[in-house]
């Protein structure tokens, strides 16, 4: 069994073949699928999809930082609310992202900071989007640890320094589709890092594996990546989903 770790399947990108996409991740061995919150307009569709397969698909709650903009204090409000009304597998995605624009950095790290302390408060997990900002989330992180440690660095594409720095503090790597590309180098620092370490996903519907790159990555896709961590670490697919699957257990507690 596939485990994809961090997939936004409430997507509209999904809407029109949603159920045949799950079927084909059935049959491509794919089982469970951990949902990351982005903002107030992805919580309903995003709970809609967790009642439909409530075995499957396990919602998160949290405002990822690209979203951090004016009114980011009422949006923080009811995130908060909907944690303490009921549990989610982790508080996530949060973060910061300077990729796009650096006009809300302060923003970015007071939101972050404000849902690391909610985590730790109700004891759960965090998943972290780390773009352009990797010292930034450091930083955070020295001055609101997660406590106790653990977590998930989504969609890591990183140095093998930063990965060293990340397994250190006790989080996971969560490897996608990146890996399969040519000249990422990701693939070279899969090789070193003990599979212990690694958890899988798609990041659906954005970047898709090679040989789909470029277009809509969807929930099947997820296999492709475990062949090639399979590939790099010269052990089976079977071996690669049990392990990688118990580390999202180890971190989700699903």
């Amino acid at each position: 069994m596939l485990t994809d770790t961090h997939i936004h399947l409430y997507a509209t990108e999904f809407d029109e073949d949603r159920s045949s996409l799950f079927m084909a991740a059935h049959e491509a061995g794919v089982e469970r699928f951990f949902l990351p919150n982005i903002d107030t307009a992805s919580i309903e569709p995003m709970l809609a999809l967790e009642k439909a397969f409530p075995q499957r698909c396990f919602p998160m709650m949290g405002l990822h930082p690209c979203y951090v903009k004016d009114n980011w204090q009422e949006e923080l409000s009811i995130v908060e609310s909907w944690l303490r009304k009921r549990d989610f597998c982790a508080v996530g995605e949060i973060g910061i992202d300077l990729y796009w624009d650096k006009t809300y950095l302060k923003e970015q790290q007071e939101a972050f900071r404000q849902q690391i302390r909610w985590a730790n408060e109700l004891n759960r997990p965090i998943v972290i989007h780390c773009r352009e900002s990797f010292s930034e989330i450091m930083d955070v992180l020295d001055d609101t640890p997660k406590s106790p440690t653990c977590g998930i660095f989504h969609c890591f594409s990183g140095t093998m320094e930063q990965a060293q720095a990340i397994i250190r503090r006790g989080f996971l790597l969560g490897i996608g589709g990146v890996v399969t590309f040519k000249k990422s180098g990701l693939d070279a620092i899969v090789a070193e890092i003990p599979i212990e370490n690694i958890v899988l996903e798609t990041d659906g519907p954005y970047l898709a594996p090679t040989p789909h790159r470029g277009k809509r990555n969807v929930p099947a896709y997820l296999r492709l990546i475990a062949e090639k961590v399979a590939e790099i670490k010269n052990i089976s697919v079977e071996e690669v989903a049990q392990i990688t699957t118990q580390n999202s257990r180890n971190v989700f507690g699903r």
